[in-house]
């Protein structure tokens, strides 16, 4: 498979985030992403489609940290705002109805509809991506298979989608509920190497008739095309420096699990139960890792310091102190709840937009 492992620069870092769009008064999605994008007249590398006509993708290109990569988000959420929009991080919106959707009309998704049926006309869904340059294809492999086993930390911390229709959810995360209802969602084993992964997805691709890897939409995966590794498993946010913060945790744990010479990993069944604590629980879960059960706080914590150790020589590590404020005064999914007890949905609506327009 052709590659471009190594271009971009080693480590380098980007990032995507999906944001909803709704009504600058009543925060109703509005299916107006067509017209967002004429507005724009942007680059599609930076500003593009999704699958649904309520969202709108943003990407930061290759940098060398999660702060350079993160500004120019901000600066992609100014043009959308300036372009007349109302975007909202979240990973649901909290009390759209179900079935308030429409699908983008271009192949790439009209197709996915046809395949899918019902499970994309439930509601729109919206994450973070965070890659990171791979110097070449098994050290992609290699930091792959190590970042599996921080995933229910980084869910943990970005759940914030506590609501659905309207009505709490019981849960951190329903966006990741309703993700999970897609195929090839999950949590990837761990391959012994480039050429095994190459040998394994083929008869995915063969038994879905896909036409590529990227309709393999696993929590985390190689992404040959970019050169990089994607984590995938992280609800959007509506404060940008938390997308700073998480960005920089995972950039931080990509180049530590690349440099790891280890060689044995965690088999997917312990993760995807830790996975489903965290989108219940949140920050209170319970997750495994070291052969034990760990609470979110200590996980974090030796988290940091491992992705500290590599972002010190980058002079990146500061972001990294939002992930102890995360901690201190609660997720996403938290901050949505205590919104709601201080003012019912119109209080959590009016939360997010506002903080989503909050780019400095």
């Amino acid at each position: 498979m052709n590659h471009r492992f190594g271009q971009p620069a080693e480590f380098t870092i980007g990032v995507e985030e999906e944001l909803l769009l709704v009504d600058a008064g009543t925060h109703a999605l509005v299916h107006d992403s067509g017209r967002l994008m004429d507005a724009l007249g942007m680059d599609p590398a930076l500003v593009r489609h999704d699958i649904y006509e309520a969202q709108v993708e943003l990407s930061s290109s290759p940098r060398r940290d999660a702060t350079s990569a993160v500004d120019e988000l901000a600066g992609l959420r100014d043009a959308v705002i300036a372009a007349g929009a109302t975007p909202m991080g979240a990973g649901i919106h909290p009390a759209a109805e179900f079935g308030d959707v429409r699908v983008v009309q271009q192949p790439r998704y009209t197709s996915q509809q046809d395949y899918l049926g019902g499970v994309v006309d439930r509601t729109p869904d919206c994450a973070v991506h965070v890659h990171v340059g791979m110097p070449d294809p098994e050290t992609a492999i290699r930091a792959c298979n190590g970042l599996r086993e921080h995933l229910p930390l980084l869910h943990a911390l970005a759940a914030n989608s506590p609501f659905w229709h309207g009505m709490d959810a019981k849960l951190a995360s329903a966006r990741f509920v309703l993700r999970r209802g897609f195929p090839r969602v999950e949590v990837p084993r761990a391959f012994r190497d480039f050429e095994s992964w190459e040998e394994a997805i083929q008869p995915m691709l063969a038994a879905g008739d896909l036409p590529d890897y990227t309709y393999l939409w696993w929590d985390v995966r190689p992404h040959p095309k970019l050169g990089t590794v994607e984590v995938r498993v992280m609800d959007a946010q509506s404060s940008i420096r938390r997308v700073t913060g998480l960005a920089a945790l995972v950039h931080g744990l990509a180049i530590h699990e690349a440099l790891s010479p280890r060689r044995e990993w965690l088999d997917r069944e312990p993760i995807e139960e830790s996975i489903f604590w965290a989108t219940t629980h949140g920050l209170d879960a319970r997750l495994y890792g070291g052969g034990r059960l760990q609470s979110v706080t200590d996980m974090a914590r030796d988290a940091v310091e491992l992705a500290r150790q590599h972002l010190r020589e980058l002079d990146a590590e500061a972001p990294l102190d939002e992930i102890d404020r995360i901690l201190a005064e609660g997720g996403g999914a938290d901050r949505q709840r205590k919104a709601f007890a201080e003012g019912g949905m119109e209080k959590v609506l009016s939360q997010l937009v506002v903080e989503t327009a909050t780019t400095h």
